[in-house]
């Protein structure tokens, strides 16, 4: 087949799959690797901190089922979802067979349980690879009825990570007990080994040694060895080969010593203390884990569970799950908006902060969108759902802030290129040690310094340094109405420094008024109205809006326009009434021959007052003049004094006229101006910046914007926007207001602080403290617990992240 028929035929799809069993970067640089490989995978990323590996494949090359199979084929897990489904209309159990196979037949389906006694299935699943509405179609094209069972309405992620962690913690628990008898020996110990005096001289038997020992290493710390097993299995070592060797070595060599007879120069206490220091630092880091994702646990809470429906002319409860587009829902006040939808009867006013950010609620009356999530506060409506599930807006807001989460930050890679050797670099040093210092000084003190080599390498922190920090970044941007759709754009705006600003709806509130009309000496104010007002009738454009609102306020009757041509950058001509009636600026006047001169001194006066003046010519004679306004966002032109404050180059970008827009720019404290840039040249100026060596931020709402945001090294489209504008964007604002702007940089700069941070410490953990074990001068045993706690300082640093506010709040 040639590549261009491969690419015709390819079917690209994505997945996440949740991988169990990885315990450092090496770990998931290696699931990551190996899933790179698989023939039809285009990319593949794996993220330490959430367990979750992002897959992007050619279907017609490969398959879930293969890519579950690699990962599990190196020693790792894949965490599958569990659902209950409520079956109704089976009779025997030649129906629940009938179910069994169906549900077992459906792509992503790893296990299907019929139960024909109670009338449920009981299913396990790739949740990327399939979904409830699937599962539900199978079962009804079988013949049978179907619905989510409420029952089983559960987080199974949590539920699999908290019986993981409890797990963890009893052996954590039973290691304690069975360690803390070795304490008073190794106290006893440490004083030969670093010259102090604690008074006493402490032994255990070398038998109950061995018997409180070989519980702790073998059930305590066994799931080093079958992780070690599974890696050494799939062509790599992780962190567990590490404690696995060094507490083997320890341990082995004392059960030696002991089976010969000898009293002395054991360690079991090491390789149980060991053990028991490092599974105490997992459980620790665990938890501070758990903390990381606190915004997209927040974002779930905040969906209604329930909807009350009028369907058949009856008012019922329904999960939210069962809401359907079009259905008819009614809310009362105080009460949480179930899904996205229309007001069709009432009025009231709604808390959008969960969406904006912004604390005052908004009137909403019949016509007006309504957000799900989002508080009803005073009076009761009825609306129309138009979009249910995940196409609801904060379900997208979920998968933006989940993905973001899951993306990997340029910045790591340099922490994955050295976890993906660590190891096995980390190994060579302690048989390097082990022979130099056996030669040196003599078998034991070799032995305990390629332990304690062994021991204190940790890659955890290397791993987590990174992606925990852009956990909580990103959000702590949701939460603050900063939606930043990857890891590289939050790690990118930390280096802007010049900010482009669109002027229309994005310094200015995008809601022109008419303010002046002034017409020649043949026509009538009025009659420039209505004309005018009939012509913009065709236009899209807020200034001709404004027009036509103007027009119907006084009562005009707008007649139909029989041509209509947008002149880009100029205005319109049109034919209204039989008349030639051309609007727009003074080029267009010019390029028309129309004579205009008599009201260049008033049209020079309005633009300097900040206002846009639009000539009209009616059968190519000059008719009038029309100033429209567009009011100043009252946040702009603190943004910009904060975004000077910062250091950044501030630049207004407009189709307006030079004065005009010199005008607007001085009351908002912007330094240079781009004036009369037509739409199409809006990316070619940004691109002129990034040439000056600039790294160069877009900010706009209009579709119109769309070129340029893309072009701009971070894009940022105001979330009051168009659609084009946002899915153009790297960033997206929810409230609206450019101070959006300065919390997305300050966000960016404050995480990359944390992961530089936490990359030191990582770095410079391993840097000095392998030395230190190598010769000879670091316990076994306090290796093993500054290695339990360098993950866990790693992750409890990031998580000061979280006391990140925006700007609002700051003040």
């Amino acid at each position: 087949m040639s590549e261009e028929a491969k690419v015709l035929d390819s079917k690209e799809e994505q997945i996440t799959l949740g991988i169990t069993g990885m315990t450092c970067a090496a770990c998931a640089n290696r699931v990551e690797k190996k899933l790179s490989k698989v023939e039809g995978v285009r990319s593949a990323g794996v993220n330490l901190a959430s367990e979750k590996a992002s897959v992007t494949y050619d279907s017609n090359q490969t398959s879930v089922e293969k890519l579950m199979e690699t990962v599990k084929k190196i020693g790792y897990g894949v965490r599958e979802e569990k659902t209950t489904l409520a079956i109704t209309g089976m009779t025997c159990a030649a129906c629940s067979n009938r179910v069994e196979k169906v549900l077992n037949k459906v792509d992503g389906v790893v296990h299907a349980n019929v139960n024909l006694a109670n009338e449920k299935a009981n299913i396990e699943y790739i949740a990327g690879q399939t979904n409830m509405d699937r599962l539900i179609a199978a079962v009804e094209k079988a013949g049978y009825n179907a619905k989510a069972d409420s029952d089983a309405d559960v987080d199974t992620e949590k539920a699999a990570r908290e019986k993981e962690y409890k797990q963890q913690r009893n052996k954590f628990l039973l290691g304690a007990l069975l360690s803390i008898w070795f304490l008073p020996q190794m106290i006893s110990d440490l004083q030969m080994q670093y010259g102090f005096n604690v008074g006493f001289q402490y032994h255990i038997n070398p038998w109950i040694q061995f018997l409180l020992a070989t519980p702790v290493q073998f059930y305590v710390g066994g799931h080093f060895y079958r992780d070690a097993f599974h890696a050494l299995r799939g062509g790599s070592a992780n962190m567990a080969t590490l404690v696995a060797l060094g507490t083997s070595a320890a341990y082995f060599y004392s059960l030696a010593v002991v089976l010969t007879g000898a009293n002395t120069g054991l360690y079991f206490e090491a390789a149980a203390i060991i053990i028991t220091l490092i599974l105490l630092g997992k459980l620790l880091e665990a938890r501070a884990k758990g903390q990381t994702s606190e915004a997209i646990k927040k974002l779930i809470g905040l969906q209604a569970k329930t909807a009350r429906v009028i369907r058949d002319g009856d008012e019922k409860d329904v999960p939210i799950e069962d809401v359907v587009v079009d259905d008819v829902i009614f809310v009362r006040a105080g009460e949480k908006i179930p899904v996205d939808g229309e007001i069709i009867e009432g009025s009231s006013s709604i808390d959008e902060s969960m969406l904006t950010g912004e604390s005052l609620p908004v009137s909403k009356e019949v016509g007006d969108s309504v957000i799900g999530a989002t508080v009803n506060k005073h009076g009761s409506f009825t609306f129309k759902a138009t979009k249910v599930g995940k196409d609801t807006a904060l379900a997208q807001i979920i998968k933006l802030v989940e993905e973001a989460q899951g993306s990997k930050a340029p910045i790591q890679k340099l922490a994955d290129k050295i976890s993906g050797i660590f190891v096995p670099i980390v190994i060579g040093i302690a048989m390097v040690t082990f022979i130099i210092t056996y030669f040196i000084a003599g078998f034991t003190p070799a032995l305990i310094s390629a332990v304690a080599v062994l021991v204190i390498a940790c890659p955890c922190a290397l791993g987590l340094a990174t992606p925990t920090a852009v956990m909580v970044g990103t959000g702590k941007g949701a939460e603050s109405g900063v939606l930043i759709k990857g890891a590289e754009h939050l790690e990118s705006a930390h280096r802007v420094n010049t900010v482009v600003l669109d002027k229309t709806g994005t310094i200015t509130k995008g809601e022109p008024e008419v303010t002046d009309i002034i017409p020649t000496e043949k026509f009538q104010p009025d009659e420039v109205l209505r004309l005018a007002g009939s012509a913009e009738r065709g236009s899209e454009h807020p200034l001709g809006e404004a027009i036509v609102n103007r027009a119907k306020e006084k009562g005009h009757s707008l007649s139909d326009v029989t041509a209509f041509y947008a002149i880009p950058g100029h205005g319109i001509e049109v034919k209204v009434d039989g008349k030639h009636l051309h609007i727009g600026n003074k080029k267009l006047m010019d390029q028309q021959g129309i004579a205009f001169e008599s009201l260049v001194n008033k049209m020079a006066q309005l633009e300097g007052q900040g206002k846009t003046a639009m000539l009209m010519a009616v059968d190519g004679e000059l008719a009038g003049l029309i100033a429209v306004a567009d009011t100043v966002k009252e946040t702009s032109a603190e943004a910009i004094a904060k975004l000077k404050e910062m250091e950044i180059e501030v630049v207004m970008i407009t189709g307006d006229n030079q004065r005009t827009a010199e005008a607007i720019a001085k009351q908002v404290g912007v330094d240079r101006v781009l004036a009369e840039v037509l739409p199409e040249d809006k990316s070619a100026e940004v691109e002129k910046l990034k040439k000056e060596g600039k790294v160069v931020a877009m900010v706009g709402d209009g579709i119109n914007d769309a070129p340029a945001l893309a072009a701009a090294d971070i894009g940022i489209a105001i979330g009051t926007g168009t659609d084009v504008a946002i899915e153009a964007a790297d960033v997206t604002l929810m409230r609206g207001d450019l101070l959006g702007i300065v919390d997305t940089i300050r966000l960016s700069k404050a995480t990359m602080r944390k992961i530089r941070q936490n990359l030191f410490w990582a770095f410079a953990y391993n840097s000095l403290l392998i030395p230190v074990a190598a010769v000879g001068l670091l316990n076994p045993v306090l290796a093993g617990a500054a290695m339990a706690f360098s993950s866990v300082s790693v992750v409890t640093n990031t998580l000061f992240l979280r006391r990140w506010k925006p700007v609002r709040e700051t003040g």
